[in-house]
C-alpha cells in the first residue's frame, strides 16, 4: 500500500462498495477504488467484496461456487502480488454451452478458457491437501469464464479486482463431465478462438503448475474465512492462457484436451 494511503476503515470500504454498486446499476464503469482502499490491502479489498456479495445474496442470488484468478505468475508480477485471488459465482452468472450473452449483461467483457471442477464432497474439514481435494472432485469440465470489470478501461490493481469480485462476470461450462481418474489437468492443452481465429493457447501447467493446486489454495482460504467449499459447488480454477477482449457479435470457442469443447456468443 502506498505510504500516503491511510488504512481503509469502514467509511472507505462503504464508499468503494458504493462506487462499484453504482457502476453495475448504471452500466457505466467507475474510477478505480484503490484511492479508497489501497492497491494491495488484502483485508480491505475482501471486505468490499464480502459487502457486495452479501447484498447480492440478500437480493435473491444464490452462490454456486467460486472463481480463482491471478493464477499466472506473469499476471501476479504485473499486479505486484504473490498469491491468487478469488470471487464468488452466482446462479445468475451461468450460461449454457452455445448460449448468446446479451451485449449489456457484462461490463467490458473479456474471455478466458480454463478447467472447472465440480465438487462431490465438502472441503470443510481435514488437511485440505492435494489428495483430499482430488477425492472431493466429482468431475472436471471445460469452461469459458467471461470476466467483466466495473473499473473503467480495466485499470486495475490487486485491490480493485478483488473488491470487484475478482472481475467475475459470467461462465459457461461444457457438457462433457470427466472424473479425475480419467483426466490429467496438468497435461491438458487449451485452445481458444474468437470468430474462428486462435487468440489464446496454453496448458494446465500454466495454472499454478497444476489446476488442482489452485483448488487446494482456494479450499484453505475459503475455510479460513468461514465459508468452506461445499459439495455441488463449481470452481473455476484459473486461466490456461491469456485473457482476450470480446465485442458485440463475437463468437468464442474453447477446447481442452480430454474435456472437449465449449462455445458462447455475444449479441450484436
Amino acid at each position: 500500500m502506498p505510504q500516503n494511503q491511510p488504512p481503509a476503515g469502514a467509511d472507505r470500504i462503504a464508499a468503494a462498495a458504493a462506487r462499484l454498486r453504482t457502476a453495475a446499476a448504471t452500466g457505466t464503469p467507475a474510477a478505480p477504488v484503490r484511492d479508497l482502499i489501497g492497491r494491495d490491502d488484502v483485508q480491505a479489498a475482501y471486505a468490499v467484496q464480502r459487502r457486495l456479495t452479501a447484498e447480492r445474496t440478500e437480493a435473491g442470488a444464490t452462490v454456486v461456487g467460486r472463481k480463482i484468478g491471478l493464477t499466472s505468475e506473469a499476471v501476479q508480477r504485473q499486479l505486484g502480488v504473490d498469491q491468487p485471488d478469488f470471487g464468488f459465482l452466482f446462479d445468475d452468472m451461468a450460461y449454457t454451452d452455445g448460449a448468446t450473452v446479451p451485449a449489456d449483461a457484462i461490463l467490458q467483457p473479456r474471455v478466458e478458457a480454463e478447467i472447472a471442477f465440480v465438487l462431490g464432497a465438502d472441503l470443510a474439514e481435514g488437511p485440505l491437501d492435494d489428495a483430499q481435494v482430488r477425492a472431493a472432485v466429482d468431475h472436471a469440465v471445460v469452461a469459458i469464464e467471461i470476466c467483466g470489470s466495473r473499473i473503467a478501461d480495466w485499470d486495475i490493481s490487486f485491490g480493485d479486482t478483488v473488491a470487484d469480485n475478482a472481475s467475475a462476470g459470467g461462465y459457461v461450462l461444457g457438457t462433457r463431465r470427466v472424473p479425475l481418474t480419467g483426466f490429467d489437468p496438468v497435461a491438458a492443452a487449451m485452445t481458444m478462438t474468437v470468430d474462428g481465429e486462435t487468440v489464446s493457447t496454453g496448458s494446465g501447467a500454466a495454472c499454478l503448475g497444476d489446476p488442482v493446486n489452485a483448488v487446494v489454495w482456494l479450499a484453505r482460504q475459503a475455510r479460513e474465512l468461514g465459508e468452506p467449499l461445499r459439495a455441488g459447488q463449481i470452481v473455476l480454477s484459473g486461466a490456461l492462457g491469456p485473457m482476450r477482449p470480446v465485442t458485440p457479435g463475437t463468437a468464442v470457442h474453447a477446447t481442452v484436451t480430454g474435456l472437449g469443447s465449449v462455445s458462447v456468443a455475444f449479441s450484436a
